[in-house]
């Protein structure tokens, strides 16, 4: 088992290899006298609730600074990919980005918060947490490192997709292999307690380790799964949300603090505003994208039951126990208070 492990992992990283070579380098030079440009770098498509909010946060700034601020996206990790966005933006090579809270763990473990598993039942549930202690004391970590939140942006709740078999109890994970997000210990201790393998790997490499069944599967939102076409390749839909997938719109704390004031309220004012119908987009998305799935008939779907999300929860259980010291148990402990009907 241990050689088939470490032959997955291999595979995986010479995948990841092999598709860097689509990748683009911005050589565009716009003199600071003419205007301000901001970079905006994400890893999904253009065509999910993230694309389409960078792009109309784009298009309303251009229209309210009368193009005295361009803010150019880049999807898809075309300037890069979601393990080098972060030190992109340390190191001033982007302005803004939008990870993940996954991968914002390795900066803050407590991130790994929002990865356990059916803490969320609803996207107003996060919204009141983010909102609340913990989101400031996230956030907050996040200061500590030169980085400032603009906003949060929903994707939505996360689906199991794979080669294999149907899954529907936890013994049928045993022996397959699964894609985690990079950075965090929940996710793939999730799968681990599941029976199942988990690789860690980057969403832009995706697509190919599915088709080429380097792995055998893997967890996303249906806007991700559709968009990405991962459907394609992956003929077993398990519903289960299970789990919850958000992203922090992030900026370089040092670029913020020195932009005019009058432009720094226009670009807030205008992501408060964007945020908003991102969250619209994001619910309104989740449920197009299933229903487009389906109708292609290229999936075998399986909506969890209760009694099977109780035999689910059952294994999964253990896991906030497990990571209460790195989470912070006043952490979890005070999400459960805030929830609590």
């Amino acid at each position: 088992m241990r050689a088939r492990i470490a032959m997955i992992l291999l595979l995986f990283t010479a995948v990841s290899i092999a598709g860097c070579g689509k990748r683009v380098v911005d050589h565009e030079q716009v003199s600071p006298e003419e205007k301000i440009v901001i970079k905006f770098s994400h890893v999904v498509s253009e065509n999910t609730p993230k694309g389409l909010a960078a792009k109309r946060f784009a298009q309303l700034v251009k229209e309210r600074t009368d193009g005295r601020v361009e803010v150019q996206v880049f999807p898809n990790s075309t300037l890069y990919k979601d393990s080098e966005e972060i030190k992109a933006l340390q190191a001033g090579a982007v302005q803004i980005i939008a990870p993940t809270t996954s991968k914002l763990s390795a900066i803050y473990p407590q991130w790994q918060v929002f990865d356990l598993p059916y803490l969320f039942s609803s996207e107003e549930e996060v919204n009141r947490v983010v909102n609340g202690y913990i989101g400031n004391k996230l956030y907050e970590g996040l200061r500590q490192n030169n980085l400032l939140a603009l906003a949060f942006w929903h994707n939505g709740f996360k689906q199991v997709t794979n080669s294999a078999r149907p899954l529907i109890m936890p013994g049928d994970f045993k022996d397959l292999s699964f894609r985690v997000m990079i950075n965090s210990r929940v996710l793939k201790r999730q799968f681990e307690m599941l029976g199942a393998h988990p690789v860690e790997g980057t969403f832009d490499d995706l697509y190919r380790v599915l088709e080429s069944h380097v792995v055998d599967g893997e967890e996303n939102t249906m806007s991700n799964i559709y968009s990405k076409n991962l459907y394609k390749v992956q003929p077993y839909l398990t519903v289960s949300n299970h789990g919850y997938m958000g992203y922090v719109v992030l900026t370089n704390n040092d670029f913020w603090s020195n932009l005019p004031g009058d432009i720094k309220g226009i670009l807030e004012s205008t992501m408060l505003e964007v945020t908003a119908w991102e969250h619209e987009q994001a619910v309104k998305m989740d449920r197009e994208c299933f229903e487009r799935v389906i109708s292609t008939g290229a999936v075998t779907v399986h909506r969890q039951t209760d009694q099977e999300k109780k035999e689910w929860i059952s294994v999964l259980k253990p896991l906030y126990s497990e990571f209460s010291e790195i989470l912070g148990e006043d952490v979890i402990k005070s999400i459960e208070r805030e929830l609590a009907p």
